[in-house]
């Protein structure tokens, strides 16, 4: 008992000190490198996709049209309209793709490690959508007419409509923009320090010795299961950052509120 208790005492679990890497070289560090990556990965794939189009396609063609498909149809020709989505679909497709790769990289061997468990890549990445998606308000109704298509929905009560103005011009313009990028950063951090416990656990349960050794097969399977479940969150939050944005976008622009 003497040994589980000591073993037990010396495992350190990792904690946030996990997502903290020294330069490279300079002030590049590892993530600012995998963002790069990522961009050249993109770039890659849908250049070689649409080298040589065919109308009977590939089998690679066929599989990254069913995959343009995605932002295309479910995202921005649903959120946004029939009539406006055809050039906001490059922006979403872009972010989908984006996020997708970096997340991905969280269960890529020896890269380990999803882009957007650090805060300032999700910021970022929410601020441009934030951008975006007002400026097209902006543009699409003017100034004044879009605070007032931002602020007031049609029909509400006059007495009640100081506090619903307070409250959407809050969500529009604060809530709105730190729930995108708060989802995304706290289920990558999340789940990349769940696998990285497993891992650190299965290990020291094996070094630990004596009854303990039992129960690393458990940790370790239980580390397999996590990986697949964290595979199918990675591609959630890509989607569903792309798809919010896309919903902000046919709100900003659309002509009811």
């Amino acid at each position: 008992m003497g040994t589980l208790v000591l073993a037990a005492e010396e495992f350190t679990p990792p904690g946030a000190g996990l997502f903290e890497y020294p330069p490279i070289f300079g002030a590049v560090t590892k993530p600012m490198v995998l963002a790069v990556l990522s961009l050249i990965i993109v770039a890659a794939v849908f250049t070689l996709g649409t080298r040589k189009l065919s109308i009977v396609p590939s089998r690679f063609q066929f599989g990254l049209e069913s995959f343009y498909n995605i932002p295309r149809n479910t995202m921005a020709r649903d959120q946004i309209g029939s009539e406006d989505f055809k050039r906001y679909i490059p922006l979403i497709l872009g972010l989908f793709s984006f996020i997708l790769v970096n997340n991905i990289f969280a269960i890529i061997p020896v890269i380990q490690f999803p882009t957007l468990s650090r805060i300032g890549f999700p910021i970022a990445l929410a601020l441009f959508v934030y951008v975006f998606y007002h400026y097209a308000g902006f543009k699409k109704h003017g100034f004044f007419g879009y605070i007032k298509h931002a602020a007031l929905p049609p029909g509400v009560p006059v007495f009640i409509a100081p506090l619903i103005i307070v409250i959407e011009l809050l969500q529009k313009f604060l809530v709105q923009p730190l729930s995108l990028a708060l989802r995304v950063f706290a289920a990558m951090f999340a789940g990349h320090l769940i696998l990285a416990l497993t891992a650190v656990g299965a290990a020291f349960l094996v070094s630990a010795g004596s009854a303990l050794v039992i129960a690393s097969p458990v940790v370790f399977a239980a580390g397999i299961a996590f990986t697949f479940l964290e595979a199918l969150v990675q591609v959630i939050q890509a989607y569903v950052f792309a798809l919010l944005a896309a919903v902000f976008i046919g709100a900003a622009i659309s002509e009811d509120h």
